[in-house]
């Protein structure tokens, strides 16, 4: 074990996608600071994520982003012990950005740095809020690009139980949102929609329901097309509120058959997905009637953060210690499970 401190302060630099963020994070779970610049109004006009874009944007603004997050904390410099970055899954271009600057940092102020995987990252944006959280926990992690159920039963030691054999959670949302017309993010204008809507309109497909743990929303996705194109007069909010249904009926259903599965203590959701209302409230209800302790991470650190991957960077630190500095992006970056 690498000899780290509950004074240890790292540094988080998140660039994967399309929020360029910086935090101080110490011993693993106090946030001294964290800054988050989104890129949300540059791509709207694109309904998605433009590479290109996105990597220049955090070319642009990561120097000023790190700058606040240190002010913001009120230190100087010299008290960092690590920085911490993301090095995938994510963007190519815009996960180069953050690594170089990290090691640079690194370099510059004679400390470690910690690679870090984002996946892993979103399991530690609970902790920051509850840091007494109880192993084995089963973690929803649903995202724009990924749909996972992850048993973690201590720090850094995961099993995969489930992920979509498609379309991610958070992708199907955006496909449903632009094809609605409704906006973009997809994730907040389906949200917003569906509280205009009934969620019992429509009887949208819950594919593999009762198959394991694994999750399907590509047909789902299809169906909700379908139905538009067979009834151009649907409103528009009846759609979103029973496609939004269909989602999260799925997700609560199998995290619950995962947390028996594994026997688990209680139920984490992470990802930006996590942000969901109905998500939110319907998991939260069957935790209660499962008697298992549910947690739910603030908004702000459901979505892309430096906090959670400062948290995760203290643990990697402990358990691996420091990255070597040939340490490369992977934007197809699996989550380290357990052998």
């Amino acid at each position: 074990m690498y000899p780290v401190t509950a004074d240890t302060l790292v540094l988080g630099i998140e660039t994967s996608c399309d929020e360029t963020a910086a935090a101080l994070v110490m011993g693993g779970a106090d946030v001294i600071s964290s800054v988050v610049s989104s890129q949300v109004d540059l791509h709207a006009d694109f309904g998605g994520v433009v590479p290109e874009i996105a990597s220049r944007a955090h070319l642009d603004v990561l120097n000023p982003v790190v700058a606040r997050a240190i002010v913001e904390a009120g230190v100087d410099e010299r008290r960092i012990d690590a920085v911490a970055c993301t090095v995938g899954p994510g963007l190519i271009g815009a996960l180069l950005v953050g690594v170089s600057a990290a090691k640079a940092f690194a370099l510059a102020w004679d400390v470690p740095f910690v690679a870090v995987n984002h996946m892993e990252a979103h399991l530690y944006a609970a902790f920051l809020e509850d840091p007494t959280l109880e192993f084995p926990l089963v973690v929803l992690l649903v995202s724009g690009g990924h749909t996972m159920i992850v048993e973690m039963r201590d720090h850094g030691d995961y099993t995969l139980l489930g992920r979509t054999i498609d379309d991610a959670a958070g992708e199907a949302f955006d496909k449903v949102a632009r094809f609605l017309d409704l906006g973009y993010p997809g994730g907040p204008a389906i949200d917003a929609a569906a509280l205009e809507g009934d969620p019992e309109a429509i009887r949208f497909p819950r594919a593999m329901l009762d198959d394991g743990l694994d999750v399907s929303f590509s047909g789902l996705k299809t169906a909700v097309m379908n139905h538009v194109r067979r009834n151009p007069d649907v409103s528009s909010a009846d759609v979103a509120a029973s496609f939004q249904a269909a989602v999260v009926d799925v997700l609560v259903t199998k995290a619950r058959r995962a947390a028996r599965q594994v026997g688990a203590t209680g139920i984490v959701l992470g990802g930006g997905v996590a942000a969901n209302s109905l998500l939110r409230e319907e998991l939260l209800g069957a935790c209660a009637a499962d008697d298992l302790q549910g947690f739910l991470p603030s908004r702000e650190m459901c979505t892309d953060n430096a906090a959670m991957i400062a948290a995760a960077g203290w643990h990697r630190l402990r358990i691996d210690g420091p990255s070597p500095l040939d340490t490369g992006a992977h934007p197809n970056l699996a989550l380290p499970l357990r052998p």
